[in-house]
């Protein structure tokens, strides 16, 4: 995987993990909120850093939201 992609896959691993944590969810909903949306902010930026030397694909997934498939892309690229 390209070094430059890091920061990229734990920003959508972080997302992952933030939507898995109900505990966090069911404690404090509006923080919650806020912490997915900060993330969610960090990856668009970083996808626009990025942009210009992104596979196809992955500018597609990012472009769609698709962070999940975004995700299993850098991971296949291991």
């Amino acid at each position: 995987m390209n070094p430059d992609f890091g920061t990229l896959q734990a920003l959508l691993k972080r997302r992952l993990q933030l939507i898995a944590d109900h505990e966090f969810r069911e404690a404090d909903p509006t923080g919650h909120l806020a912490a997915l949306q900060q993330i969610s902010e960090l990856i668009s930026a970083e996808h626009h850093r990025l942009r210009p030397i992104l596979p196809g694909r992955l500018a597609h997934f990012l472009q769609q939201a698709s962070f999940s498939k975004a995700l299993e892309y850098l991971e296949e690229m291991g």
